[in-house]
């Protein structure tokens, strides 16, 4: 199970690029609305979420979270307990944590960084507070998973699909979509 975080704010290309290139690749993907079902990205997209915050299951089942960027949407994800919840459930199980744009911030504020190269949004370099800020549009230290924002966001989604089910079946869905 994957959940994409989505809250009032998103940023619509980082959360919904990754969300269909992870259901093409047969992924189990959840969008899941902060504080409500119904949620409208910072270009005024609104999307009917599958499920609502308050109904996530954190579990061995959960294999990844995703938290796209955009403001306020990354405020906005950054003081919800579920969130919360659900990054700290990934760091004591070592499960997969990918955040693109300005959401690797919350990540930065919580301490999971300081360890870690990462990557964000031009503006947000100081809140990573991380080891080394990577020079990839795209960057994998462990099992966390930082992109720079909109621009990447499909290399962002091939990215976690080829974590989830390796680099055949990533270069496989890279060829469909006429990638270059």
């Amino acid at each position: 199970m994957i959940y994409c975080f989505l809250a009032n704010g998103f940023e619509e290309m980082e959360a919904l690029c990754p969300v269909d290139i992870l259901r093409r690749g047969e992924c189990d993907v959840l969008t899941v609305g902060v504080g409500e079902e119904i949620i409208t990205g910072s270009h005024g997209i609104s999307v009917y979420t599958d499920i609502t915050a308050a109904e996530i299951e954190l579990d061995d089942k959960l294999e990844m979270i995703i938290l796209p960027g955009g403001m306020p949407g990354t405020l906005n994800l950054e003081s919800n307990p579920y969130v919360q919840k659900a990054i700290d459930f990934c760091v004591q199980k070592g499960k997969y944590i990918a955040a693109i744009c300005a959401a690797p911030s919350i990540l930065g504020h919580k301490g999971l960084l300081k360890d870690k190269e990462a990557i964000c949004f031009p503006g947000f370099e100081e809140q990573l507070d991380c080891k080394k800020l990577s020079d990839d549009f795209v960057c994998v230290d462990c099992s966390v998973i930082t992109a720079k924002g909109a621009g990447v966001a499909q290399e962002f989604g091939l990215k976690l699909l080829e974590l989830l089910k390796g680099t055949n079946a990533a270069q496989a869905m890279k060829a469909s979509l006429q990638c270059r």
